[in-house]
């Protein structure tokens, strides 16, 4: 597994990390505890050192599952997690208390002394444009309940807004074959030296190739009820494709991947040859695709011409088809 260098900090984090949302139990449809610690453990066999949660996944049963596997094996993981959006945040109950609290809640949960990186979690944008929130979050870190903060944001307009801020350590962010267009402000994440974490890579499945148009989903998978943004952003589940849609254009990529690749390879190694890029964390439902992920990493990189062949791709081909903000 290679590594890569986190923000400003000498730590240093696998390329390929392991998004850890399914391990809340719900919006991926059911996943027992065994399972989830199977999961954790073949990526940690794998490489990954990255983990990346969120206190609202499974109301704090992802970040649980997580502080039982940190006491399971020895150090060196990074675990990022993020706040804001529990109900007693969000949408517009934000306090220095209430960020405070969640610190406290996830700090209990992960049995840490302090937060590798904490994140704001898709937090409306007003709350992201007035500002004080991130003087809340450079209190926690100068208190060393956190070691750095971030954002996970939904559109570039709020990406644009968090790189203003002093101190911001990571940006995280929908980028994929699918959601091309955050390579716009890699530029001024390298200049700042504010990690790109990358969420989604494989668009809710769509970029493993082997969905089809009848594919059906359990009703607490997200991908059911919030298949037309129904529950939350639109761009979160399909990367803002209509379903059918999104199933059409990956069948059309078919015949871009390279021999001996498969389709998710091909889609983890596009993000990965962006250096920029400091992790991408896939989401893994099986201990087997954490493994398989995992070895992206040792992946040649894609030719230029193919990376060329897959920015027409987008442009003519996808993106008038993407909804929400972008």
């Amino acid at each position: 597994m290679n590594s890569r260098t986190f923000s400003r900090s000498s730590r240093v984090v696998s390329e390929i990390g392991l998004g850890c949302w399914q391990l809340g139990g719900a919006d991926w449809g059911d996943l027992d505890d065994e399972r989830a610690s199977g999961i954790l453990h073949a990526a940690a066999d794998a490489g990954v050192t990255f983990l990346d949660t969120a206190d609202v996944y499974g109301a704090g049963r992802s970040e649980s599952l997580i502080g039982s596997f940190l006491r399971e094996r020895d150090g060196g993981f990074f675990v990022a997690t993020k706040l804001g959006r529990m109900p007693d945040l969000y949408p517009d109950r934000y306090t220095e208390a209430g960020v405070r609290a969640a610190t406290e809640a996830s700090l209990q949960r992960l049995g840490v002394e302090a937060l590798d990186l904490t994140q704001l979690h898709c937090v409306p944008p007003a709350v992201l444009e007035r500002g004080e929130i991130f003087d809340w979050l450079r209190k926690l870190r100068d208190e060393g309940k956190i070691r750095s903060f971030g954002a996970s944001v939904e559109s570039m307009a709020e990406a644009r807004t968090c790189l203003a801020q002093d101190g911001l350590a990571s940006l995280q962010i929908i980028f994929n074959v699918f959601r091309q267009n955050p390579a716009a402000i890699f530029d001024t994440c390298r200049e700042k030296q504010v990690s790109v974490i990358v969420r989604l890579p494989l668009a809710s499945g769509l970029l493993a190739g082997k969905m089809t148009r009848d594919q059906r989903f359990a009703e607490t998978d997200h991908r059911h009820y919030n298949r037309d943004g129904q529950a939350f952003n639109v761009g979160e589940t399909f990367a803002g494709l209509p379903f059918e849609k999104g199933v059409e254009l990956a069948d059309s990529l078919r015949g871009m991947v390279p021999e001996g690749l498969s389709m998710a390879d091909l889609a983890q190694r596009w993000i990965l040859d962006h250096e920029a890029v400091t992790t991408v964390i896939t989401g893994a439902s099986r201990p087997e695709q954490a493994a398989a992920n995992a070895r992206v990493s040792s992946l040649d990189p894609l030719s230029a011409e193919l990376h060329e062949r897959l920015g027409r791709f987008f442009t003519d081909e996808v993106a008038p088809h993407i909804r929400g903000e972008v």
